[in-house]
């Protein structure tokens, strides 16, 4: 249950999920700004973990409460996912053509299959990463929404255990076969679960199932504490360690909107999670350059780390504001427009039967 003083508009969002994927965006933000300025996090990098989770979760409420036709949910994802990733490609090839990333080796394959979210190895490192390094991400939730999408034309019951046993069998095919294949190599990833795990705690969020609101907080301080944990003891860390953390965090922080007056709104956090987005995508780039002219005038390490952090959050949320935003904003005048239209052709029909 949500206040009665809050908006309509308030009362759709989950909070709790927003502040989550702020969290995430921060983690990764932390993890490159202490990469460029001489220090070791290297745990923000499970920021991915928690973003794999929350997206499994969020596209199997989206869908159950309102379904869609698999073309109309991979076009909304399209439009959501490609235009602002293609304009921070286009961003580091125009960079790396002005030489401005030296270590940067672009070909046009390469290009053209990170564009396409196609998994190929960087010239650059031999790394199965795009142009845009981060952009690796995506190359697994373009994967996930095209699962997703072709199992949505499949009855609502079969449809979570068929994913479900899709990526499992994925799963186990890469242990039991060894290739070098990008593809291969890509989509066996044990990585893969969060997503089937986000949709069943997604599954159980829309049932009656409520666990009790202490257990839920239990759950959250529990997982904190153990991504704590890995980063205070430097203990290593995979997607079979994080994953299990990044689940138990995105189910207890789901299950509290289901007590009470839920997650409260704060502002701030708020607009990181709303941000969240367009700050993964764009921080590297500010980073990089506070990272450099830092080192250049001598400043200390922690202010390099701090001014780094400050760099890439505010490039990030720059990008949101004068990029993201606008765009959204003009395709959700172009869906309401859409739904007008079969009202004003029937009221013209009317019209001209008269």
């Amino acid at each position: 249950m949500t206040s009665p003083a809050i908006p309509e508009a308030r009362r759709e969002t989950l909070y709790g999920i927003q502040y989550l994927r702020a969290f995430a965006a921060l983690a990764v933000l932390a993890f490159h700004a202490a990469e460029r300025s001489g220090y070791a996090f290297a745990i923000g990098a499970a920021g991915v973990d928690v973003f794999f989770v929350i997206s499994g979760f969020i596209m199997w409420v989206i869908v159950e409460r309102r379904p869609v036709s698999p073309g109309h949910f991979l076009r909304e994802r399209i439009r959501r996912i490609v235009p602002i990733y293609w304009l921070a490609t286009g961003v580091m090839v125009a960079g790396a053509l002005a030489g401005l990333f030296p270590n940067l080796v672009l070909t046009a394959s390469h290009i053209v299959a990170s564009l396409f979210f196609v998994p190929m190895r960087s010239p650059s490192t031999g790394e199965l990463w795009p142009v845009l390094v981060q952009g690796w991400t995506l190359n697994y939730e373009m994967f996930f929404y095209a699962v997703f999408a072709s199992c949505l034309l499949l009855p609502g019951r079969v449809r979570l255990a068929v994913v479900a046993a899709i990526f499992v069998s994925l799963v186990a095919l890469g242990f039991m076969v060894e290739s070098d294949n990008a593809l291969f190599a890509t989509y066996t990833r044990p990585i893969i679960l969060e997503f089937v795990a986000g949709m069943m705690i997604g599954r159980l969020w829309l049932s009656r199932h409520v666990p009790p609101r202490w257990l839920a907080l239990a759950l959250i301080v529990a997982s904190f504490a153990g991504f704590a944990m890995i980063g205070i003891l430097n203990l290593p860390f995979d997607e079979w360690t994080c994953g299990p953390l990044a689940a138990t965090l995105v189910y207890g922080t789901a299950f509290l909107e289901k007590h009470g007056r839920g997650v409260p709104f704060a502002k701030v956090p708020a607009l990181l999670g709303s941000a969240s987005y367009s700050i993964y995508l764009w921080h590297t780039f500010a980073i990089s350059v506070a990272a450099k002219a830092g080192g250049a005038v001598g400043l200390a390490t922690p202010i390099i780390f701090v001014t780094s952090m400050c760099a890439g959050l505010a490039a990030g949320l720059c990008a949101y504001v004068i990029c993201e935003q606008p765009l959204l904003r003009s395709r959700g005048k172009l869906l309401a427009q859409r739904r007008l239209l079969p009202s004003i052709r029937r009221n013209l029909t009317q019209d001209h039967g008269r």
